[in-house]
């Protein structure tokens, strides 16, 4: 385009071999990486929270997260014991733990409450190993 071309109320675009649109100088611009429609990407529905409680030694699960959308723990009650977070992709036949760079990741002694995963393989699934040796753990897993 040699000649830019002055957008004009109401449209605020213009076609071109492809879809122009009114760049911040008012000219009409293709759309291309520069210059791209005004858009956003939608989060996935949040799956519905997994919580309970446990006060013997127990696996809670699955939760099967979103892709892409960071996964909250939150541990709370007065307990001594472990918490670890496990993943499985065949439906809970096969539970690892998880781990970043090959060391443990998601394992918890303590009340928590922060983000403990994200995942971009549908159908992967998350699980809790809550072992208390004392008192109760109250848990919450959600997105």
């Amino acid at each position: 385009m040699n000649d830019p071309i002055r957008v004009e109320a109401p449209g605020g675009f213009a076609p071109l071999i492809a879809l122009g649109q009114e760049d911040a100088a008012g000219i009409c611009a293709a759309v291309g990486p520069a210059n791209p429609l005004p858009t956003f990407a939608a989060r996935p529905q949040s799956p519905a929270p997994l919580s309970g409680q446990a006060a013997a030694p127990q696996v809670a699960g699955p939760f099967t997260p979103a892709p892409f959308a960071p996964v909250y723990l939150r541990l709370s009650g007065a307990w001594e014991g472990s918490v670890r977070l496990l993943r499985s992709t065949d439906g809970g036949a096969t539970k690892f733990p998880v781990t970043i760079g090959g060391a443990q990741w998601g394992v918890f002694a303590a009340n928590a409450c922060e983000p403990v995963w994200e995942d971009s393989e549908a159908g992967a699934e998350l699980y809790l190993e809550l072992t208390p040796q004392s008192g109760t753990i109250s848990y919450r897993v959600s997105q």
